[in-house]
């Protein structure tokens, strides 16, 4: 299974995620301190789960729906990987029994999100 945190407003005008089946746990509209520029204050959450299998497939279509602008990414994990995904990247690191291995893949999605622009305070993803 795979878990993660979709936010709203992160997807792009006029685009649509499809194709993957993902079931909602749970929406919550909060408000953001440090929001980045061109980011909203107020945002949706959507959690989410859905198959480990549709994994790739999903980074693969979220990294074309994320807005470039404003800073954004989506990260999910399965048992074994975390996926960090920024509009047309996408980071995989692994967890759990290789620290070296996870340390080093945060670092690298982490640096690419600074590159952005995204707030240290945003950088506070699950793994």
């Amino acid at each position: 299974m795979l878990e993660g945190v979709l936010i709203a407003e992160s997807l792009r005008v006029g685009t649509e995620l499809a194709g993957v089946p993902l079931h909602v746990t749970k929406i919550a509209s909060v408000e953001v301190e440090g929001a980045a520029a061109g980011q909203p204050r107020r945002w949706t959450l959507l959690d989410f789960t859905g198959e480990e299998a549709d994994a790739e497939p999903l980074a693969e279509r979220l990294a074309a729906c994320l807005d470039p602008a404003g800073g954004w990414y989506v990260n999910y994990n399965t048992a074994t990987e975390a996926f960090v995904v920024f509009p047309g990247e996408v980071f995989r690191y692994p967890r759990g029994q290789d620290p070296r291995g996870r340390a080093e893949g945060r670092r690298r999605a982490q640096d690419h999100a600074r590159s952005l622009g995204i707030p240290e305070a945003q950088l506070d993803w699950r793994d």
